[in-house]
């Protein structure tokens, strides 16, 4: 069933505005100073976690000045289900990660059972350390487990329905300025 444009419009001018593109924008250069002291000197591979990850990688990769191979990711454990299943690569590392250090970068870290899930990857092929960096931690208890955090953290964000730099509603709005939450939820 295709989602009415009105429908994605209205969605939208009723948003709650949580962080603004210049909130958000700090929150990427304080994520990049954090990741340039420590990786600076790794030669790290940095993966983009399609699709979300692709709006922030496209921020944060040209505040991080020094050598890097990057690429993408897109696993997934949805595949048009409503509720997470077995892991589903669409694209996996099309580099060795044998002795490397890999930076993850993804738009959000909810309930964290992909990104759990790509890390494990990463060492499983052998890489040396596994850094996550992602724009928005979703504060609750339903992590895939207890203490869960990123490395690399833009913003703490209240347990919302959330889009915006990369988070989408129904296929929409990723490119939003700003982190907005859907209102009423």
């Amino acid at each position: 069933m295709a989602v009415e444009l009105q429908h994605i419009k209205e969605v939208m001018a009723e948003a709650d505005c949580l962080f603004t593109e210049a909130d958000v924008e700090a929150a990427l250069q304080r994520m990049a100073d954090d990741i340039n002291t420590r990786l600076s000197d790794s030669n790290p591979i940095v993966y983009s976690v399609m699709n979300g990850g692709l709006i922030i990688s496209g921020k944060l990769l040209p505040k991080l000045p020094f050598p890097m191979e990057v690429g993408y990711l897109h696993a997934t454990r949805y595949r048009n289900k409503l509720s997470g299943g077995e892991l589903f690569w669409k694209a996996r590392a099309e580099h060795s990660l044998a002795g490397r250090s890999v930076l993850i970068i993804d738009d959000i870290l909810d309930e964290g059972h992909t990104l759990a899930a790509i890390v494990e990857y990463c060492r499983d092929a052998g890489a040396e350390h596994v850094y996550t960096a992602v724009l928005l931690d979703k504060q609750h208890d339903r992590k895939a487990y207890p203490g869960m955090r990123a490395d690399f953290t833009g913003l703490d964000v209240e347990d919302r329905y959330i889009f915006g730099y990369g988070l989408d509603y129904k296929g929409y709005w990723r490119n939003a300025a700003g982190i907005f939450a859907l209102k009423g939820h």
